[in-house]
């Protein structure tokens, strides 16, 4: 029989807090993380705001020798892991090293020392060119470093599936448990995009929105008004134990990871499917998986980019699989607040479903004051509310057109 996959650990640096505990207060407060871009001049890109990490340090998290040969992207997933270690109680050491494993992944890795080498290769020549630029960059390294940190020498490698990524992260993690290779696996992603190349390459695709004179509002997942995501930094870490493991060593349990479903549309490199199908597809994997049915689901955290084919796409999958059920089902995009952090989108939105069900209240999707004919379903709008969640579901989709869901429960025996 399969292992009972739980999680005991959660860990994340966003831009509503450094920390779960004020990452979560802050949504559940409605607090947006979206303002004017500082870590460039952004004056010439139609599209300024971000929602950027405030006040992290570098080398409080990793030591300031060792934050110089890491992009920021490493770094803030450090950080986060550091936290969710923590968190779990769980002491990696020669007993337990290689039953651990790492599956951290980021959708575009070290683009920030990228751009910066270039530069350099350019103005200064080929000898000049960092020898870590490599290591910095290449996606891999994330899992590569923090499995080095915490010293885990089980399963480790990165998912790569754009805007996916986390998810699918957490969700290989599960079944690496599963299947009996692993009994713990530290699991999430990192991003790092807030760079000159990405804000230019995204606006370059009309993606972002152009809402420059109000960034708190920029991002209105559903909204009638919405025109396009914001883009963000941050990551998050879950760890996940099988359940004999957790309970051996006494490990507080924060829920219990049920299903996860992976699907492809086949279909446009950037666009969903028609009718959200891949999507849809998903959602039965995972809820299949689970062994539950729509009914099921009390609440889900959508994908909900705040772009106008997204959100439409995703409440036509939500609706065409949970049919009347859907409007019965609280739904909301904590993009609304911490804007679209990429490839660590759906840990950090897979944390919030994890603290929904611990707490029995679900954060709010900001900005929603226009409604949109086609986007009909339950948003929860503006403000946070109290509702006991026995299950909820993460939906995460990526350009290429990976889709993710991932289903939790609350804990029993």
């Amino acid at each position: 029989m399969a292992e009972r996959v739980v999680v005991t650990g959660l860990g994340a640096v966003t831009p509503v807090g450094n920390d779960v505990e004020t990452s979560w207060a802050n949504l559940i407060a409605g607090k947006s993380g979206m303002d004017s871009i500082k870590a460039f001049d952004a004056s010439a890109f139609p599209s300024r705001i971000a929602a950027e990490v405030k006040g992290f340090d570098p080398a409080a998290a990793v030591g300031a020798k060792e934050a110089r040969r890491m992009d920021r992207f490493v770094q803030m997933a450090i950080a986060a892991t550091k936290e969710a270690l923590a968190d779990a109680k769980l002491t990696i050491d020669a007993s337990n090293a290689e039953r651990i494993g790492v599956l951290v992944g980021s959708g575009i890795g070290g683009i920030g020392s990228l751009m910066e080498q270039a530069k350099v290769l350019e103005s200064r020549g080929p000898d000049r060119v960092s020898p870590f630029l490599v290591p910095m960059m290449i996606v891999d390294i994330v899992a590569g470093q923090v499995a080095i940190y915490a010293g885990a020498k089980g399963p480790n490698y990165s998912v790569v599936s754009a805007c996916a990524t986390s998810a699918h992260s957490i969700g290989e993690a599960f079944e690496v448990i599963r299947r009996g290779d692993a009994d713990a696996v530290i699991a999430g992603g990192s991003e790092a995009p807030i760079v000159p190349v990405g804000l230019a390459g995204f606006t370059s695709m009309r993606a972002l929105s152009t809402r420059n004179d109000a960034p708190q509002r920029a991002s209105r997942p559903f909204d009638a008004e919405r025109d396009g995501f914001v883009m963000a930094e941050g990551g998050a870490i879950l760890v996940l134990e099988s359940l004999s493991h957790a309970l051996n060593r006494g490990a507080r349990i924060y829920a219990e990871v049920k299903g996860y479903g992976a699907t492809g549309d086949a279909y446009h490199i950037t666009a969903p499917a028609e009718g959200g199908e891949g999507a849809m597809r998903a959602m039965a994997l995972a809820l299949k998986k689970a062994g539950l049915a729509p009914e099921d689901i009390d609440y889900i955290n959508a994908h909900g980019t705040s772009t106008p084919l997204n959100d439409r796409l995703e409440t036509m999958a939500i609706r065409n699989l949970f049919g009347s059920r859907a409007y019965d089902v609280a739904i909301s995009s904590t993009k609304s607040m911490t804007g679209h952090m990429l490839g660590a989108a759906g840990a950090v939105e897979a944390m919030a479903c994890v603290k929904a069900i611990v707490h029995s209240i679900v954060p709010p999707t900001i900005n929603y004051e226009v409604p949109d004919p086609e986007c009909d379903l339950d948003y929860v709008p503006n403000v946070a509310r109290e509702m006991k969640v026995h299950a909820a579901l993460s939906n995460s989709l990526g350009f290429g057109g990976h889709n993710c869901s991932l289903v939790f429960t609350e804990f029993s025996r």
